[in-house]
């Protein structure tokens, strides 16, 4: 290789690698920079100089036919390559980026999945060597897949892809020679905690020839490479282009040449290789249409735990030792850099507990800093690194506990922080509108989990609320329903749980199809969903999602459709299913300011159409069918509550008196399964269209000692609906199960009981313990006088029974105390009516 060539060996997103860097660079004073990185994004590069692009930020490289095949190659602020960037800017100096470009690389990894091979699994097996190769951090870095595992960095769209891990990650060879565990803290020690040191890249490039020597053995004796042949092919490519350019940078005339690449490279590109044998290497190489632009970036997909291949795992402690150390800084007279470094940092985790209202003192942190210095000292350190301030915060100012640990962890050592990007910078006309949307609604996106809790009869709140819906329409999923929150209860309330994440830049490009604004992509793509096979429930959701995301011509045009759809349609469970959103878009009508009469209209048809079929589809079903359709007509007919809710109107009277009829006939029959009946005698039972009499009578009917016991706890469990309520308080149908029990045999309770036992199992543990009172306080015999007897006798096919008589002389009992409580004022001649003992001794026997 030529002597104009200057190699500096990094590892990606190191702070120590940065400063050595800043360093050599000003020594050498170059006359042309070559940064591992896609060609594609030269056109990016003068937008460093402005003052709105502030890291994490990452060069977003993607297909134009395939948006969600992607490439994001992410920097810092301590990143080497960032800082080569802007010490080429600041002395106009030419810089140009030499990796493989990704015009190339998707479409080699898009002919490989296409046509899969036997080696791909192995390939797909290999590890994440991150530590000072990172194959494409700067250069190919991502947030999802590992870094050197897939070539154009494609993004799976749905959820993340974990980090694959090589057996035994080479630089561990050398932390273990060393005497360290692993080769990240040995790193650390040697490179990105210490000071500058020139020397620096001679001994990374030494370090690693010696390392790439040992594995080209091993991989010789295997025959293949080590970590598979689609791999060894990539890499070999990438090397054969950076070489490649290497040789177009020394033919036009420049004298020192800076090569800024992962140090693993640094031997390969050493090497002498003719250009003939690079040139038949990339001879042919597929190609692909891309499209490079910036987009903001985090400090948590910077974290190797993110599953990008070459993170590192504490960006937020790296980003704290480049700025202790940042060149121009001035330094504290008479305090050596490491206390300062050290004091700074437990400071910002003394700031970072007082926000969570935990104790942490100035006496805390100075002894923190003590102790975090003499463990360094005793372990032969320079300076204390983040294994002994985590181990001095941990003994005390935590006292040993790990909660504030985790939160330092989250907060500080890796962070939440979010760069930014210019207004100017390449954007779809989709992403500008979201960001003019978010600087409106006053909507900033944050690395950080936050709660936004939102009031819909306020316009700004009911504006943010339709922006968020139309989001998540389109896949993109910066917020989320918190349904849980305590403060989403009422219909006007809403909560959001909002974090922005890098990747959604991808799927805003993605979306970016459908329209150009937010409300026409979330209409196109909503539409686009819908097939004339839609079935009538999500037909019904969709017209839910439509009206939360404020598209009403959408809104008008789906009800249209679903109307003609539930016209012709006889699927009792389809209409069914259908109910309950539509029900939802009903009842947010007034608080999104929405015309429901249209929706009204097909409400109360579905209600018709289910009401007519409803009795014929709940006949001939086994257990597991009775139960879904029990589950269906539930939902149903609070739908149905809802509906009337409004104002009453002759077209929802005729359907809510047709849903009646069609309640009763379940109840009444005898055709339908044992649950549904008891499920139908319950709900006319709540909405007092069936006496106590009745049920009592129906309880005798389907209790009786000739009905089989499945039927008799299949219906038994349907009229509880899974609540205590009517045993508690309706004494007719306590008495009724009352005398149902006593009147059976010992052979028959033995039966029964198991099945009993299920439908009681589903009371809350404070209905249970009300039961057992109430059965406490029951006399022996079962029921109290003449209603157990009524209940017996309708049990055994009698006369329907009776409800007990009121028991005038034991109520009044109480109204002395009662007047004396409440201040009743009651005649006098009403409270001497009973006398005060008893009542005192009754009293006492409920009253602690």
């Amino acid at each position: 290789m030529s002597d104009a060539l200057h190699f500096f060996g990094i590892r990606h997103h190191g702070p120590g690698c940065a400063r050595s860097l800043l360093a050599a660079l000003e020594r050498l004073q170059p006359d042309c920079i070559l940064v591992e990185g896609p060609p594609e994004g030269e056109a990016l590069l003068p937008l460093l100089q402005s003052p709105e692009l502030c890291p994490p930020v990452a060069m977003l490289v993607y297909r134009q036919d395939e948006p969600s095949h992607a490439a994001f190659y992410p920097f810092a602020e301590f990143s080497p390559e960032w800082q080569a960037l802007h010490w080429a800017g600041r002395h106009q100096v030419p810089v140009r980026f030499f990796d493989l470009p990704q015009t190339h690389a998707m479409a080699i990894e898009a002919q490989r999945r296409e046509q899969p091979r036997p080696e791909q699994a192995e390939s797909e097996a290999g590890g994440q060597y991150d530590a000072v190769e990172g194959g494409e951090a700067a250069a190919a870095g991502q947030a999802l897949p590992a870094a050197e595992d897939r070539a154009d960095m494609a993004l799976d769209g749905e959820a993340n892809i974990a980090a694959r891990h090589l057996p035994g990650d080479p630089l561990d060879w050398l932390a273990h020679a060393a005497g360290f565990e692993d080769g990240e803290s040995w790193w650390n020690r040697l490179v990105e905690e210490r000071g500058d040191s020139e020397q620096l890249f001679e001994s990374i490039a030494e370090a690693m020839a010696a390392v790439r020597s040992e594995i080209a053995k091993e991989s010789g004796a295997h025959g293949e490479h080590w970590r598979g042949a689609h791999y060894g092919r990539r890499e070999a490519l990438r090397e054969a282009w950076m070489r490649q350019c290497m040789r177009e940078a020394v033919r036009t005339g420049h004298q020192r040449i800076a090569v800024v690449c992962g140090a693993w490279h640094v031997q390969a590109l050493k090497e002498n290789v003719t250009a003939k044998a690079d040139s038949a290497l990339l001879k042919g190489l597929p190609k692909a249409k891309v499209q490079a632009t910036w987009a903001p970036w985090t400090y948590r997909n910077l974290a190797s735990s993110s599953g990008y291949g070459a993170g590192v795992t504490s960006p937020g402690w790296y980003a704290h030792l480049w700025q202790c150390s940042a060149p121009g800084k001035a330094p504290v007279a008479a305090v050596p850099a490491s206390t300062v470094r050290t004091a700074g940092w437990l400071a910002r985790v003394a700031h970072l507990l007082r926000e969570k209202d935990l104790d942490c003192s100035s006496a805390h942190i100075i002894e923190a800093t003590r102790l975090a210095e003499s463990l360094a000292a005793l372990r032969g350190q320079p300076s204390p690194g983040l294994e002994e301030l985590n181990e001095a915060i941990s003994t005390v100012i935590c006292m040993g506990e790990t909660a504030p640990l985790q939160l330092i962890e989250d907060g500080l050592t890796v962070g939440d922080v979010l760069g930014t990007v210019p207004a100017d910078v390449p954007q779809v006309p989709l992403q500008r509108d979201i960001e003019q949307q978010q600087k409106t609604l006053r909507l900033k996106p944050e690395a950080a989990t936050r709660l936004l809790a939102l009031d819909l009869r306020k316009d700004t709140d009911l504006a943010r609320s339709r922006f968020l819906h139309r989001l998540r329409l389109l896949g993109i999923d910066w917020g989320t329903l918190a349904r849980d929150a305590q403060r989403n209860r009422g219909t006007f309330r809403e909560s959001w749980q909002l974090q922005w994440q890098p990747e959604l830049a991808v799927r805003i490009i993605e979306a970016s199809v459908h329209g150009s604004t937010v409300a026409q992509a979330a209409t196109a793509r909503l539409r686009a969903s819908l097939t004339p096979g839609t079935p009538l429930p999500a037909l019904a959701q969709a017209i839910d999602d439509a009206l939360l995301a404020d598209l009403p011509q959408l809104v008008e045009a789906l009800i249209a459709t679903l109307a003609e759809r539930a016209a012709t349609t006889g699927d009792v469970a389809q209409l069914l299913q259908a109910l309950p959103p539509l029900a939802g878009v009903y009842r947010y009508g007034s608080v999104r300011q929405t015309d429901t009469a249209l929706l009204a209209a097909v409400i109360d048809s579905l209600v018709l159409r289910a009401a007519i079929g409803l009795p014929v589809a709940c006949m001939a079903m086994d257990q597991e069918a009775a139960a879904a359709m029990r589950t269906q007509v539930l939902a149903a007919h609070d739908a149905l509550r809802l509906r009337g809710a409004g104002e009453p109107d002759a077209q929802a009277g005729e359907s809510r008196n047709a849903w009646r009829a069609a309640l009763r006939s379940l109840a009444m029959g005898d055709a339908a399964a044992a649950l549904l009946r008891g499920m139908a005698c319950r709900l006319l039972l709540d909405e007092h269209l069936l006496e106590s009499g009745e049920a009592v009578a129906q309880f005798g009917r389907n209790l009786s000692l000739g009905v089989a016991p499945m039927d008799v706890a299949a219906w038994l469990d349907g009229f509880l609906n899974q609540q205590a309520l009517v045993l508690l308080h309706d004494e007719a149908i306590w008495g009724a199960v009352d005398a149902w029990l006593t009147q059976l045999g010992e052979a028959q309770f033995a039966q029964i009981l198991p099945l009993v036992r299920r439908s009681f199992s589903a009371f809350s543990n404070h209905e249970r313990q009300s039961l057992g009172e109430k059965a406490r306080r029951t006399p022996v015999g079962g029921a109290a006088g003449p209603a157990a007897a009524a209940v017996a006798q309708g049990a055994a096919g009698g006369a329907p029974p009776q409800a007990p008589p009121w028991d005038e002389a034991r109520a009044v009992l109480a109204l002395p105390v009662l007047d004396e409580l409440l201040g009743l004022d009651l005649p006098a001649a009403l409270t001497e009516q009973a006398p005060a003992a008893p009542v005192s001794e009754e009293l006492s026997e409920v009253t602690p």
